[in-house]
C-alpha cells in the first residue's frame, strides 16, 4: 500500500471532484458521496479490501462516538424551542428594545441568538412570517430585512457547535468542542454585523416583492415569559464558557471547581438547556412530547450518518498516510490558517453544503496540522475557526440554504446574488480576519 506522493494527490482530487460531482450534478446524498470516496480511495491506494473496510468502519464509529449526543441534543434543543414559541418570543423581545427603526438590526440579532441551537434553514423558515409582515409594517425593503435574518443564523451555522459542520470538524481533527462554543459564537459576531451591513447597503436597491411562500404566524398557543425564552441558550453557553475559563485558569486543584467542570461539559449543558425548554410550556402530553422528541431523533438521525461518512472518508485518508507525504514535499507553515480556509471555500464554492464542505476539509487537514503549525490545542480550535469561515462562502444557488431565502422571501435570482451572496463573501472575510487576529492571543 505504498504510493507515491503526487499520485496520493491525484487520488485526492479525483475524491473531491467525485463528492462535488455526486451530490451536485447527481443530487446523490452526502452520506454515498462520501462513502463511495472513501472506497475510490482505499482501493486506488490498493489497501486491502478487509482493511479498508475494518478502517471505514472505526472511521464512522469513532466520530460518532465522540458527536453523536451533542448532535442529537443541540437538535432536540432547537426543536424544542421552536415548538414552544421561544424563538417568536425571544424576536419580539428583540424587536421591542431595537425599535422599528432599526429592525434589520433586530432581524440580524434574533438570526444570531435563535441560531444558536437551530440550523439556519429551520429558522429562517420559522422566523420568516414575523420577518415578512415586520417588513411591512415598517417599510424597510424585505430585502434588507430578509438577508439581515439570513445572515444572522449563518453566521452561527457556519462557526459554531452544535451545529453539524463545526461540530464534525472538531471531532476530526481533535478540537475541544466547549472553546469551539465559545470562540464560534464570538467570531461570528462580527461575520454577522457584515452580513448586516452589506444586506442595508445593497438591500435598497433591490426591495424586493411579495413572498412567494406565506408562513402563518398565528400564534395559538400563549409564549413562555422572555426569561424562559431566553434561559435555554444562555444557561448552556454560560456553562460551556465557565468550564472552558476554569480550565484555561488552570483553577481547577480548587475541589469545588473540579465538582463542577462536568457541568460544564457540552452534553451535560445542553441536557439542562433542554431541561429549561421544557420549562417553556405550561402543559405537556405525553402524545406531542413522544413526537416532538421523535422529531429530533429523525432530524439528527440525517446528520449523523454525514457525520459518520465524513470521519470513515477521513479514517481512509489517514491511513494513507498523505498527510506524512504533504509534509515532505510541501511547505505548508506559511499558508498556517489560511490553508483550511482556502481549503474550505473552494469545497462550499462547488458544492453548495457548508456542512460537507467543512467535514471533508477536516479529514484532509488533518494529517497537516503539524505541518501547518496547528498541532496544539489552541491550534486546532483556530483550524475549525477558520473552516467555519471558508464555509461561509460562497454561498449560491447550489446551496439549498440559498433557495430557502427566495422562496420565503419572495427574492428573484438576481437579487440573492447580488445581495445575500456579495454578503456571504464579506462575512467569510471578515471571520477569517478574526481568527488571524484571535490566533495572535491564544
Amino acid at each position: 500500500m505504498t504510493a507515491s506522493f503526487f499520485y496520493l494527490l491525484i487520488c485526492l482530487i479525483a475524491a473531491i471532484a467525485l463528492i462535488v460531482l455526486l451530490t451536485t450534478k447527481y443530487k446523490v446524498p452526502a452520506f454515498f458521496a462520501l462513502i463511495l470516496s472513501a472506497f475510490m480511495v482505499g482501493l486506488s491506494v490498493q489497501m486491502p479490501i478487509g482493511l479498508m473496510i475494518g478502517t471505514i468502519k472505526d472511521g464512522f464509529g469513532n466520530i460518532l462516538k465522540l458527536l453523536g449526543l451533542v448532535i442529537v441534543l443541540g437538535t432536540t434543543l432547537g426543536v424544542l424551542l421552536e415548538y414552544t414559541g421561544s424563538t417568536a418570543v425571544m424576536a419580539g423581545y428583540i424587536l421591542k428594545r431595537t425599535g422599528e427603526k432599526h429592525a434589520a438590526w433586530a432581524m440580524s440579532i434574533t438570526g444570531f441568538i435563535v441560531g444558536l441551537p437551530i440550523f439556519c434553514d429551520s429558522g429562517f423558515i420559522v422566523l420568516s412570517g414575523l420577518n415578512n409582515s415586520l417588513a411591512r409594517r415598517s417599510g424597510v425593503p424585505l430585502t434588507m430585512m430578509s438577508v439581515s435574518l439570513a445572515t444572522g443564523l449563518y453566521a452561527v451555522h457556519c462557526l459554531a457547535p452544535p451545529h453539524p459542520g463545526s461540530t464534525a470538524a472538531a471531532g476530526i481533527i481533535g478540537a475541544d468542542i466547549g472553546k469551539l462554543m465559545v470562540y464560534g459564537a464570538i467570531i461570528a459576531i462580527p461575520g454577522m454585523i457584515a452580513g448586516n451591513l452589506w444586506a442595508k447597503y445593497a438591500g435598497r436597491k433591490y426591495p424586493g416583492e411579495k413572498p412567494v411562500i406565506e408562513v402563518n404566524t398565528t400564534v395559538t398557543q400563549p409564549g413562555p415569559s422572555v426569561i424562559k425564552a431566553f434561559l435555554p441558550i444562555i444557561v448552556p453557553l454560560l456553562l460551556i464558557g465557565l468550564k472552558s475559563f476554569i480550565t484555561l485558569a488552570a483553577l481547577a486543584n480548587t475541589q469545588w471547581l473540579i465538582q463542577l467542570l462536568p457541568v460544564g461539559d457540552p452534553v451535560t449543558a445542553l441536557m439542562i438547556g433542554i431541561l429549561l425548554a421544557f420549562n417553556c410550556k405550561r402543559k405537556w402530553t405525553k402524545t406531542e412530547l413522544g413526537h416532538l422528541l421523535q422529531d429530533s431523533v429523525d432530524k439528527a438521525g440525517g446528520i449523523l450518518i454525514i457525520i459518520g461518512a465524513g470521519g470513515a472518508f477521513g479514517a481512509i485518508l489517514a491511513a494513507t498516510k498523505i498527510g506524512a507525504h504533504f509534509s515532505e514535499f510541501l511547505n505548508l507553515g506559511y499558508l498556517g490558517l489560511f490553508f483550511p480556509f482556502l481549503l474550505t471555500f473552494v469545497l462550499k464554492t462547488a458544492q453548495g453544503s457548508s456542512t460537507v464542505a467543512i467535514i471533508t476539509a477536516a479529514t484532509i487537514v488533518q494529517p497537516l496540522l503539524a505541518n501547518l503549525g496547528l498541532d496544539t490545542e489552541n491550534g486546532r480550535v483556530l483550524c475549525v475557526l477558520a473552516m467555519g469561515a471558508g464555509s461561509m462562502m460562497i454561498s449560491h444557488a447550489n446551496d439549498a440554504y440559498f433557495w430557502v431565502i427566495a422562496r420565503f422571501s419572495g427574492l428573484e435570482m438576481k437579487t440573492m446574488l447580488r445581495v445575500y451572496t456579495i454578503a456571504t463573501i464579506f462575512m467569510g472575510l471578515t471571520s477569517i480576519t478574526l481568527v488571524y487576529i484571535l490566533s495572535k492571543f491564544i
